[in-house]
């Protein structure tokens, strides 16, 4: 089944492309494939990044991969601000090609999702999240006992990247992993 992948607000996008087009922007983001890239380079598979807090998620920002000819060569991601989307920052490392490889597998599976991305700060994780409502507003929504989450790596140790896991069943293995951190002025 094919993913229906959302689109981004388009302001959003917008401010990637600007992005894109700037030489300053290009040059300070210290992405060395992307000033390496041969052509023109466009943002493509615009995916929502949520932000795990305990057991609610919300919406921080949309990532974009940045693709030159065939393969992708950095990522692009926006935020909210008061003032609508605006671009944060290009990126690169190992989970541009580690959402790609998410992404193939989610392709493959017989039930349809909409895909998006989920960050566990307390865990330095992050995972793509197939959400099993491919209707819903992609900028919320309640992470589903049935919905899936593939680990991408790298993944903290003991966590298997590529492996889909139901959120029921891996959750609760991340809340016990996870750590508040201290209190300022607490004993360590």
């Amino acid at each position: 089944m094919p993913l229906h992948v959302p689109p981004a607000p388009a302001p959003a996008l917008r401010s990637v492309l600007t992005a894109l087009a700037s030489p300053t922007a290009v040059r300070e983001a210290r992405t060395p494939s992307l000033l390496r890239a041969q052509g023109p380079v466009t943002p493509e598979l615009p995916l929502p990044v949520h932000v795990l807090d305990g057991t609610a998620t919300r919406l921080t920002g949309w990532r974009f991969l940045i693709r030159c000819g065939d393969r992708s060569v950095a990522a692009a991601e926006t935020m909210l601000t008061p003032d609508g989307w605006a671009f944060s920052h290009f990126f690169e490392g190992p989970y541009i090609a580690s959402t790609e490889r998410a992404l193939r597998q989610a392709e493959v599976m017989q039930q349809p999702y909409q895909p998006r991305l989920l960050s566990i700060p307390g865990l330095y994780m992050l995972a793509l999240w197939l959400h099993g409502d491919c209707e819903a507003d992609a900028g919320t929504g309640r992470l589903a006992a049935t919905d899936l989450l593939v680990p991408l790596a790298p993944a903290p140790p003991g966590i298997a990247a590529h492996r889909p896991h139901r959120a029921a069943e891996l959750l609760p293995v991340l809340a016990h992993r996870v750590t508040p951190a201290p209190l300022l002025g607490s004993p360590a």
